[in-house]
Order: C-alpha cells, then sequence, then structure tokens
C-alpha cells in the first residue's frame, strides 16, 4: 500500500475520543499521524501503521492553473 502525506488512514483500534480515522502528516521510517476527532498527533512506527491500517483515502490533488 502506497502512503502519502494528507492521506485518511482508518486504523483497527479506535482512539479514546472514539474516532478510527487519522490524516498523515509524514511519511518515512516512522508516520505522523493527526486524529481527526480531537487533533491529537502521535508518531507511529511504519510497520506498526501498515500492520493495522484498515482503510486508505488518497487524497485528491489539486492543481492551480496559472
Amino acid at each position: 500500500m502506497e502512503y502519502r502525506v494528507g492521506d485518511i488512514v482508518t486504523l483497527k483500534k479506535e482512539h479514546p475520543c472514539g474516532s478510527h480515522d487519522w490524516k498523515i502528516l509524514r511519511v518515512g521510517a516512522d508516520f505522523r499521524l493527526e486524529c481527526l476527532g480531537c487533533g491529537h498527533q502521535v508518531m507511529l512506527a511504519r510497520k506498526i501503521v501498515e500492520k493495522n491500517t484498515k482503510g486508505l483515502n488518497h487524497a485528491k490533488l489539486s492543481v492551480l492553473h496559472r
């Protein structure tokens, strides 16, 4: 699965605020994720994110024409 900054990831386990959805802020050996329910940010190892991903919604890139 290809992960990109701005994508929305649905994880198997819910955050204590009740949300399953996270926005990807950083991609690399570690991921920085932001909870879409409360805004809390966490750093997780790539292996953990890949293992616990239930769904992935790719961000739509908008192109500005000048």
